[in-house]
């Protein structure tokens, strides 16, 4: 299983993100190996205004189109004690400055015993996840 993190949608979709070639080789091989993949409403908010903002609003509403159609990606939904947990681990890492999506992000990821991420972010890291590439 392997959440997939807003920059690694958007080094995939981004022609000029830095991470953009590397991207697409990962997003190959998690094709080719069937991989469970989790990604979550708070990632996905932030991934359609970032790809709004780097590309253009109809390329971002595309590829959310295509996301939320997805038969290979579940979309975790926080629910309201989530959020306050995510609070908690906000503030325990607030000399990281850690964004609270993240933050929810780790929250979903120990709910649902998902221990890899796919994202360029040394945050999942130090937050004891293993970085997938």
């Amino acid at each position: 299983m392997i959440f997939i993190d807003t920059g690694a949608f958007i080094a995939r979709y981004v022609v000029r993100d830095h991470f953009h070639k590397e991207a697409l080789r990962s997003w190959e091989k998690l094709a080719k190996k069937k991989h469970k993949l989790f990604t979550s409403n708070f990632v996905l908010d932030e991934l359609i205004t970032l790809l709004a903002r780097k590309t253009d609003y109809a390329f971002s509403v595309q590829r959310a189109e295509s996301i939320f159609a997805s038969q290979i990606l579940t979309i975790l939904r926080p629910q309201a004690e989530d959020e306050i947990a995510a609070l908690r681990v906000f503030k325990k890492y607030a000399d990281q400055e850690m964004s609270y999506t993240d933050c929810v992000s780790f929250v979903l990821m120990e709910k649902n015993k998902i221990h890899q991420t796919f994202s360029y972010d040394q945050h999942f890291k130090l937050a004891g996840f293993t970085l997938w590439s």
